[in-house]
């Protein structure tokens, strides 16, 4: 098989494309991150989040978070065209810091919880959940 200059450049420009795409997204959730804890550090710990390892269909991928403690509980997926997935805001006389839901996800990726605590504080948990069937339109 033999390429013309124009295939060439054509597969080039889509493995360049390819490759930068990741890298922006992933920089949209540390942006993401960053706005909701306002540049402040992030600790571990405090935190509990729950997901699937697998996840068959990225439509619906049943989640749950922890933070015994927490004011705000904030849902990011690194990999999603919008982070910000989910935010959970707890009162003086809630029971528990604790919620559960389900999320769309757009393929493999991190989905970060980041609970901001009742002192002012951040803590962060992650966990990788594999998409075989994309939900934001794969």
């Amino acid at each position: 098989m033999e390429f013309s200059r124009r295939d060439t450049l054509a597969l080039g420009l889509g493995v360049a494309v390819a490759t930068v795409i990741p890298f922006r997204a992933f920089a949209a959730a540390d942006e993401a991150i960053a706005a909701f804890t306002g540049g402040a550090d992030v600790g571990a710990g405090g935190i509990t989040l729950t997901a699937p390892e697998i996840a068959e269909n990225g439509n619906t991928v049943p989640i749950a978070v922890s933070a015994p403690g927490a004011a705000t509980i904030m849902v990011f997926a690194s990999g999603n065209p919008t982070p910000g997935v989910v935010t959970f805001n707890f009162g003086a006389l809630a029971g528990d810091q604790s919620a559960s839901t389900r999320i769309r996800l757009a393929g493999t990726q991190d989905v970060i919880a980041v609970a901001k605590m009742a002192d002012g504080s951040f803590v962060q948990a992650s966990s990788t959940v594999k998409v075989t069937i994309g939900g934001c339109g794969g």
